[in-house]
C-alpha cells in the first residue's frame, strides 16, 4: 500500500480542533492495513485498471439524514494518496442532507481511489449513523429543556469519534472515560452501603471533580438532595416515577440538582419523558446500535 505521510497539516489542525485528531491517523493505518497489510495490493484494480488511470469520485448520501466524519474519509484518502488527491465539495460535519445530495468529491489516480474507497466509507457511513440517529433524538426533545446524552457505550477505539457524531447530530456528550468524571451507580452504591457513603466518599477524595449519583427510588434522590448532590441519574424509572423526582427536585429552588434519565429508553417514548422536566436523557443506541447511513461512491472518467 502506497501511503504518503504526514497527511495535510491543515486537515489535521481541522479535525483536532473538532476533538478527534489525537491517534486518528493510525486508527485509519489500522483500518487500511485490514484491507492491505504490508506489501500487500488490491489485486482487484491492479488487474484491471490502467496505472495510468484517473477518475472522480463521488461520494453521495443514499438516504436523508445528518452527515460526520467526512473529514475523515478526506483523511483517508490523503493517507492513500497524498498531493495525488484533489478533494472538492466536501459539506460541513453536521449538515443535513438528502438522498441524493453531494457531499463530498475526490478526484485522482483510479487504483488508489479505490483502494482507499471502503475505508472512507466505512468512517463517514458509521459516524453519520450516529449523527443522524441523535438527531433525531433532539428534534423528539425540541420544545422542552431535556437534551440527548451520549454514553460510555461505544465501540473500542472508537470512543472519541463516536461522541464527536453525537455532537454533529446536536447532542451532549457525557464524560469521556473513568476519570474526568465521577459516576457513582448501583453496583458502587452497593458496595459502599448506600447511595449517601458512596456520595460522600468520593467527594471527600475528589473534592473538585464533577459527581453524578445513580438512584433507583424517590428515597435515595430526597437522601441525595439533602447532602447537596447536584447531580443525579434516574435509573429505569417509570414516567410518572420520574415526574414525581421533578417535582421533588424543584422544590429546592436555586438549589435543585440536574437530573437525568437513563435506562431502557427509546425513541418512541422521548417526548413523554422529556415531558416530565428532566434535564437530560441519556441513550446507549446512539453508539452502542446505531445503523450505519448509506453513502456511496460513484466514479466517472476524467
Amino acid at each position: 500500500m502506497k501511503q504518503h505521510l504526514p497527511p495535510p497539516s491543515e486537515l489535521l489542525d481541522e479535525l483536532r480542533a473538532a476533538g478527534i485528531e489525537e491517534g486518528l491517523v493510525d486508527h485509519v493505518l489500522t483500518a487500511l492495513r485490514e484491507d492491505l497489510p504490508d506489501g500487500a495490493v488490491d489485486v482487484t484494480s491492479e488487474s484491471t485498471i490502467a496505472a495510468d488511470a484517473s477518475a472522480e469520485g463521488v461520494l453521495a448520501a443514499r438516504e436523508d439524514g445528518v452527515v460526520a466524519g467526512l473529514g475523515v474519509a478526506e483523511l483517508v484518502f490523503r493517507i492513500v494518496l497524498g498531493d495525488d488527491v484533489e478533494v472538492t465539495d466536501r459539506l460541513p460535519d453536521g449538515t443535513r442532507v438528502a438522498a441524493g445530495d453531494v457531499v463530498m468529491r475526490v478526484a485522482g489516480p483510479t487504483r488508489g481511489l479505490l483502494t482507499a474507497e471502503r475505508t472512507a466509507l466505512n468512517f463517514a457511513s458509521h459516524l453519520s449513523g450516529v449523527a443522524t440517529a441523535t438527531s433525531r433524538w433532539v428534534a423528539a426533545l425540541e420544545g422542552t429543556r431535556a437534551r440527548v446524552l451520549d454514553t460510555r457505550k461505544t465501540l473500542p477505539g472508537w470512543r472519541a469519534l463516536q461522541k464527536y457524531a453525537v455532537r454533529c447530530g446536536g447532542g451532549v456528550n457525557h464524560r469521556f472515560g473513568l476519570s474526568d468524571k465521577a459516576m457513582v451507580k448501583d453496583n458502587h452504591v452497593i458496595a459502599a452501603g448506600g447511595a449517601v457513603p458512596a456520595y460522600r466518599a468520593v467527594r471527600a477524595a475528589h473534592p473538585d471533580l464533577p459527581l453524578e449519583v445513580e438512584v433507583t427510588d424517590l428515597d435515595q434522590l430526597r437522601d441525595l438532595l439533602d447532602v447537596g448532590c447536584t447531580e443525579i441519574l434516574l435509573d429505569n424509572m417509570s414516567t410518572a416515577t420520574m415526574a414525581e423526582a421533578v417535582r421533588v427536585n424543584d422544590e429546592r429552588g436555586a438549589a435543585r440538582a440536574t437530573l437525568e434519565a437513563s435506562g431502557g429508553l427509546t425513541l418512541a417514548r422521548a417526548a413523554e419523558v422529556a415531558a416530565t422536566g428532566v434535564d437530560f436523557i441519556s441513550v446507549g443506541a446512539l453508539t452502542h446500535s446505531v445503523v450505519v447511513f448509506d453513502l456511496g461512491l460513484d466514479l466517472q472518467d476524467v
